[in-house]
């Protein structure tokens, strides 16, 4: 794939972007904070001269998923920390209450940008999913969207989709999705400067770009986590390298620096964890429930202090706070939840004299999308056009349920739900089948019992269903010792899933033991490893259902790819539509499992 950039275009906004060829790099001082002002001020009537600070707003999120509705459930709220203490649940999300939002934020603001950190498309609803994404890209042009790093996810289908998101273009095999339109492509940059081509060892899109309006300037620089392909499948980063954040970041900062852009904003699609759930919670205050962990903080610790800001995503969690760089200043590192729910709003003191970030000024905060606002018409006609054409197959109903099947916990309801659809999926294919394993991160919502629409009760549609399980993956049958297995349970606990467990979701009959308090693969108490009730035999062999994801030994379970006798079905979506329609109906719905087959010690 060429390195070369591509024009994009600017239509309903004037501020100048100017993108670097592939292979230049960002760079800047991090962002700090000193008495806030600014603005433009002028010395006579009429005649404005700019003071020597000026306050630049930058607006970000990150790891929206294509959800341009409201999100369901869980997933479509945010806990909000209130002044006496207590904390309260909100209903956020939707693109047409975050447009309106964003727009309110920008008002009186100047210079104004908005950027943000990946994974915008990728495990998204039926009314972008079903439509390769279009109808969120033309959603993030309306949202006046300036600027974006990759995520992982924008490489599920691989590099030429991703192009093609960029530039437009009718998709190759499926065509133009509405008539007589051709899909015009992103207005705005996806950055991709630690991505490279195998063979040309260059950027696959542009490494960074800079903002430009009167005189300020702010390069931004965008980068994915270097571990991609381990949770993209084998064939979405065919052909690509994945380089080190920090390397790539201070690489392209000191290519900026040379160009005399000296503010450098890093989008990073790798995240944290916050102390608290609540996203307004005081992160920099003093006491445990502050302060963020994981990947992120290393990678703060360590890009150049030409870096002046850090928006983070990733990891779906809300923080808004700082972190010392390498010269031990404080730099502001954010990250806004998913799904639209939050957008970050920082205000950057841009020191024109010397064209950095007065870091002492710099402040951040998350704030909610609730829905209280009035809806953008010109996002609820979007969303209308895509539904319309997506209703003849999202409202086909595919199951019921007797209530709310969750998607989130150890284990979860909805993992047991889909881990017995592709056990029950896979003896058909098979009946030597044994057992079935579920990764957690491919279930993306939770099943709501409550109407959505023109919906009943308690009935699951394909759209839902879809929402839930959106990645196309196929039911993947393979053969595993018992020693194997076991081994596969140890690995959600070690290697790179050691700092942050990766718990596979389970298929009746299997059952284990899992004791946090431990360490390493010790948390896996070999001993307690059964199916139907008998120890597994490390000696026997298992017939074991996955999707193609994990059977390509994604999620950091290596073993998963090395099993034998493969056997290849249809794609996981169809299962679970398979064991709903099979397992319920409108006077015998499905309950909630118990989600009681993986014993947990904290």
């Amino acid at each position: 794939m060429s390195a070369t950039p591509h024009p994009y275009r600017r239509r309903r906004r004037t501020t100048r972007f100017l993108a670097a060829a592939a292979g230049v790099a960002t760079v800047g001082a991090l962002v700090a904070a000193m008495p806030a002002s600014a603005g433009e001020t002028g010395k006579k009537p009429g005649h404005q001269k700019p003071g020597r600070y000026q306050d630049v707003q930058l607006l970000s999120f990150n790891d929206l998923h294509g959800n341009l509705e409201p999100p369901a459930g869980s997933s479509g709220r945010v806990t909000e920390l209130q002044p006496d203490g207590t904390t309260k649940t909100v209903d956020a999300g939707g693109a047409e209450y975050l447009a309106t939002h964003l727009r309110e934020a920008r008002a009186g603001n100047k210079y104004s940008i908005t950027a943000a950190a990946g994974d915008l498309v990728g495990a998204s609803p039926l009314v972008s999913g079903l439509f390769q994404d279009e109808p969120t890209i033309e959603a993030l042009n309306k949202l006046d969207l300036d600027v974006t790093s990759v995520g992982n996810h924008e490489f599920d289908e691989g590099s030429k989709e991703l192009t093609r998101l960029q530039k437009g273009g009718c998709h190759p095999t499926k065509g133009c999705f509405a008539d007589g339109e051709t899909f015009e492509g992103a207005d705005f940059p996806y950055l991709a400067a630690n991505v490279l081509n195998e063979k040309t060892g260059k950027p696959i899109l542009k490494p960074y770009s800079v903002w430009k309006r009167n005189g300020v300037k702010v390069g931004f620089i965008g980068v994915t986590l270097e571990d991609t392909p381990g949770v993209v499948s084998a064939e979405g980063v065919k052909g690509l390298k994945f380089k080190d954040e920090v390397e790539t970041i201070n690489k392209y900062a000191k290519e900026l620096e040379k160009q005399g852009v000296k503010s450098v904003v890093a989008l990073i699609h790798e995240g944290g964890q916050p102390a608290s759930a609540s996203y307004n919670y005081d992160c920099d205050s003093p006491g445990a429930g502050a302060g963020i962990s994981g990947q992120i903080v290393d990678i703060a610790k360590n890009v150049t202090p030409k870096v002046d800001a850090l928006v983070t995503g990733h990891t779906h969690q809300a923080y808004a706070c700082t972190i010392d760089d390498p010269a031990g200043n404080p730099r502001t590192v954010t990250s806004a939840a998913s799904f639209g729910r939050l957008y970050t709003d920082t205000t950057l003191k841009y020191d024109r004299w010397t064209g950095d970030i007065a870091r002492t000024a710099v402040s951040s905060a998350n704030h909610a999308v609730t829905r209280d606002v009035a809806k953008a018409p010109d996002m609820t006609k979007l969303i209308a056009k895509w539904n319309t054409l997506a209703a003849p197959v999202g409202n086909r109903p595919i199951g019921y349920i007797s209530g709310d099947i969750a998607s989130s916990g150890t284990e979860s309801p909805l993992g047991d739900l889909i881990a017995d659809a592709q056990l029950s999926y896979g003896k058909e294919l098979d009946p030597e089948t044994d057992l079935a394993l579920m990764n957690p991160g491919g279930i993306r919502a939770p099943l709501t019992f409550a109407a959505k629409g023109t919906e009943g009760d308690g009935v699951v549609t394909y759209a839902e269903g879809f929402t839930v399980q959106p990645f196309a993956n196929t039911v993947n049958l393979q053969n595993f010792t018992g020693a194997q297995l076991v081994q596969v349970l140890k690995e959600q606990v070690t290697g790179v899933n050691a700092a942050s467990p990766k718990v596979l979701q389970v298929s009746k009959g299997l059952t284990y033991t899992l004791d946090l308090t431990k360490t390493g693969a010790d948390r896996v108490v070999t001993g307690s490893v059964k199916l139907n009730g008998a120890a597994i035999d490390p000696a026997a062999t298992y017939r074991v259902a996955t999707n193609s994801f994990l059977a390509g030994g994604g999620d950091g379970f290596t073993t998963l790819g090395q099993g034998t006798g493969d056997l290849v079905g249809d794609d996981d979506l169809a299962a679970l539509e398979k064991y709903l329609l099979a397992n319920s109906s409108a006077t015998n719905p499905i309950a909630p499992p118990a989600a009681d087959r993986i014993t947990v010690v904290k």
